[in-house]
Parts: structure tokens; sequence; C-alpha cells
């Protein structure tokens, strides 16, 4: 359970609050303190708060409809928020920065997911989009489409990256296969493929880093 704090003043700024104090500024209702306590101390800490469905967040005491439909706005307005920082038009060229980018969009799906970053010549992004889905052991990818959805962009480099539920970034011998088959791919459309990221509870592992593009 997170450690008790003295109270800030009304107007402290968000980044001096514990999470406590910022879950019940969320809330804005009668007890929001007592009751963010109690939803950080059940489902152990943000992260998972914010990752459970509708009907675990209902069943919860103290939790309206209204309530959940702000807890469940939260993660979608930060995903979008990193959305407008990394597809305006921001160039590729650091590794950890595309990798914080995908471990945010990827790293919480149950299952596994199969996404692109399309590039430009210049390595700026042109569009992201998530292609396959899969079970939670993996998901079926066409190089074929991937193909197709990059000519679609009109796009000169393809970084590709998924996540493993399991929260282990580590490549598997499927993981590489791929990648050598989509490199193959994408080449005989003279399009790049720079990199092919796998994302996991740490950081995310760059396979061009990695030798294994």
């Amino acid at each position: 359970m997170e450690r008790q704090r003295p109270a800030k003043p009304p107007g402290a700024p968000a980044a001096a609050l514990s999470d406590t104090e910022l879950l019940a500024r969320l809330f804005g209702q009668p007890g929001a303190a007592a009751l963010a306590a109690a939803l950080i101390e059940h489902f152990g800490g943000l992260r998972a708060l914010f990752r459970a469905p509708a009907p675990c967040l209902l069943a919860r005491p103290g939790l309206g409809p209204a309530t959940v439909a702000r807890v469940l706005a939260v993660p979608e307005l930060a995903r979008r928020c990193l959305d407008e920082r990394i597809l305006r038009g921001q160039a590729m060229e650091c590794p950890d920065t595309t990798g914080t980018y995908l471990k945010s969009a990827l790293r919480d799906h149950p299952n596994e997911v199969f996404a692109c970053l399309f590039l430009d010549t210049r390595h700026r992004v042109i569009a992201f989009e998530e292609l396959f889905r899969g079970t939670i052991d993996g998901a079926t990818v066409y190089p074929r489409v991937v193909a197709e959805t990059a000519l679609r962009h009109g796009a000169a480099a393809v970084i590709a990256a998924h996540n493993h539920p399991s929260g282990i970034a580590e490549p598997s011998l499927a993981d590489q296969a791929i990648t050598r088959r989509l490199k193959n791919a994408l080449a005989l459309l003279d399009i790049r493929l720079l990199d092919h990221f796998v994302v996991g509870d740490g950081a995310p592992v760059s396979m061009a880093a990695r030798g294994l593009v």
C-alpha cells in the first residue's frame, strides 16, 4: 500500500502529488482520498487499475458509471497525447524514443499485437497501425499485408513491433523468422525494414541492435 503523506494544498502541482492524491483529484467527490487509497491497495497500483475492465471497476464500492468512465478515459487520453508527440513528422532516429512510444502503445495489450511505424525517406513518422492480433501465445503475421500497407502510406521505411504478454521481451526463433520474411518482402518494393522491437515489461528489445535485422 502506498505510504501516507501529508495532504497537499488544493493548488499543488500534479507532479508533487502522490498516486493516491492524483487519483483523488480525478474523482473529485466526497471521500475521494479514501476511495483512491482503497482502489490502489486492491489493484496493487495505478497500472493494474487503469487496465481493469469496466465490469471489474463497477463492482468496487464507491465507483459509479460516471467515475468508471473517467478512469477508463485516462489511459486513452495518455495514448492520444503520446500519438500527437510522436506522429507529427518526428524522425525516428533514436531507438530509445521509438522504444518508449512502442512500449506505451503495446505493452498493456492482453494478447499479442503486431504493429508498424511507417516512415518517409527521412525516417519521419507517417502513420502507426496495429495490423495483426493474436492469442496469448502469438499472432499470425502476413508480410504481404505489411507491404501493401506500406505502399498505401507511401512509406520508404518500416519499424515493426509486437508485444509479449508474458512480459519477457526476448525475441523468439519465430520472431527472428518473421523478421527475415518481412525484410525480404519489403526489400522487393525498395522499402527498408529498419528494426523490429519486442515489447515486454522492461525496456523494449531492438532486434536491429541485436544484429537480427
